[in-house]
């Protein structure tokens, strides 16, 4: 099971940092990422974390102004989100899945319950 947490209503420039927690064996061997998802729209890749190398890989539209962390000690992963826009209003998602890191939203084997983000102009 994954629990996001972190998400609220942020004006352009701010920043957020969300938060995934698993519980059990979830997280602990797996890879992981964060999706996000406008109503209407398809979960789309964000950024995605090597359990052992700590190996990343980014979105294009997120390169640069988000950074994915995990600590695998507590079982949790992070994205830190900076010079947040108004493109990135969304519900993010955290998804455990294995194999690689360059991942579509059809691999993920667990995802959390989505946390919404709201960046006003």
């Amino acid at each position: 099971r994954l629990v996001e947490s972190g998400g609220g209503l942020v004006q352009a420039g701010d920043s957020l940092r969300l938060s995934c927690a698993g519980s059990g064996r979830p997280l602990s061997h797996f890879e992981a990422g964060w999706f996000r998802q406008v109503a209407g729209g398809e979960r789309d890749f964000v950024a995605s974390i090597d359990w052992i190398s700590r190996d990343t890989v980014y979105a294009d539209s997120v390169r640069g102004r988000y950074t994915i962390s995990r600590d695998n000690s507590k079982n949790e992963v992070y994205l830190q989100m900076n010079n947040l826009k108004p493109e990135d209003t969304a519900v993010y998602y955290c998804g455990a899945f294995e194999g690689s890191i360059n991942v579509t939203s059809a691999n993920v084997l667990i995802w959390g319950q989505g946390t919404q983000v709201t960046v006003s102009s």
